[in-house]
């Protein structure tokens, strides 16, 4: 399977849905989940077995083309990892709620002492947890007020399931729009709790693909955004946006970072200020400190550019 192709076993499901799938058929191939577990959490998308096994069989095949990718010797593990950057400075959040387009919206609020602009964050395809709500933290700390909203808010929240792969399978069956409506609402909310500061937004992995959605649907609030690996929307296009663009990869992602191109065309088309960056040695979901792909490097190389990038597109009016 080529770093684009569409395995025809999911064609007929939303390309988000499409991508967790593809996400826990990689987890598997990657040793990272037993091939049990990833069956189970594949039928809990509504995947069939028979469907399951050629996802897998199309991931493994996708990756032996790929030849091997041994960890590089900047990959740590959770245990031995250094303090994630900008954890040092990173402020308290609180949980907070609003009125949203079809019921009551969850989130995690953290107010910067001296805020120099407001950031949504939105989540990976585990929902809000706490590793999410560390990275609002930090961005108040290093000067962004920051809101990451639980797009399973409607479902009760993140918290209400004891089972993430629950959580996971559930944001799969959320149709894309009410995602853009919320996202959209959540913008709002930041607006009134940020006044008069430019607004921003990042997202990881299922989150960075949400930030691409936004963008896609207009995202007309936005001065800048920051799709971290997340999977690009078919035959974007950003016009309706005036975001300044920064969309980070990983080398060891060829998934994700093979639709690099098509993002780059589809931002220049829309003559939107753009920077895309691929760290090198380092996989998908590196910048999540609790997973075991995490790359302590690449993490402080992309938060570094990602505050650089705020400084320039948030902070100076």
């Amino acid at each position: 399977m080529s770093t684009t192709a569409k395995p025809r076993i999911l064609a007929s499901v939303t390309p988000l849905r499409r991508y967790i799938a593809e996400e826990i058929a990689t987890d598997h191939v990657d040793g990272l989940l037993t091939r049990r577990e990833a069956m189970r959490r594949l039928a809990l998308l509504g995947v069939s077995t028979a469907a399951a096994t050629a996802l897998i069989a199309a991931c493994s095949e996708r990756q032996e083309q790929a030849g091997p990718t041994a960890p590089s010797s900047t990959t740590t593990t959770p245990s031995d990892a250094a303090q994630p950057p900008g954890m040092a400075g990173a402020l308290p959040t609180e949980p907070i709620t609003w009125p949203g387009p079809h019921g009551e919206l969850q989130a995690a609020w953290a107010q910067a002492a001296s805020p120099r602009g407001g950031v949504l964050v939105i989540h990976e395809n585990k929902g809000l947890n706490d590793w999410v709500r560390s990275v609002a933290g930090r961005l108040a700390g290093a000067g962004y007020s920051a809101l990451a909203v639980d797009l399973l808010s409607e479902e009760g929240g993140t918290g209400s399931f004891q089972d993430p792969a629950q959580a996971t399978a559930a944001l799969a069956k959320v149709p894309p729009d009410r995602f853009t409506r919320d996202l959209n609402s959540s913008v709002a909310e930041l607006q009134l709790r940020a006044p008069g500061q430019k607004i921003a937004v990042v997202g990881f992995c299922f989150g960075g693909g949400l930030v691409w959605q936004l963008l896609n649907s207009g995202g007309l609030r936005l001065s800048a955004a920051v799709p971290f690996y997340g999977p690009l929307p078919d035959n974007p296009d950003f016009a309706g946006s005036k975001a300044a663009v920064l969309a980070i990869y990983a080398a060891l992602d060829p998934r994700v970072t093979g639709s690099q191109p098509a993002a780059k065309a589809a931002l220049e088309r829309a003559g939107l200020v753009n920077e895309i960056v691929v760290e090198p040695n380092a996989d998908h979901a590196f910048f999540n400190d609790t997973g075991t792909r995490y790359n302590a490097a690449a993490a402080a190389d992309a938060w570094q550019r990602l505050l650089d990038w705020f400084g320039r597109y948030l902070a100076r009016q």
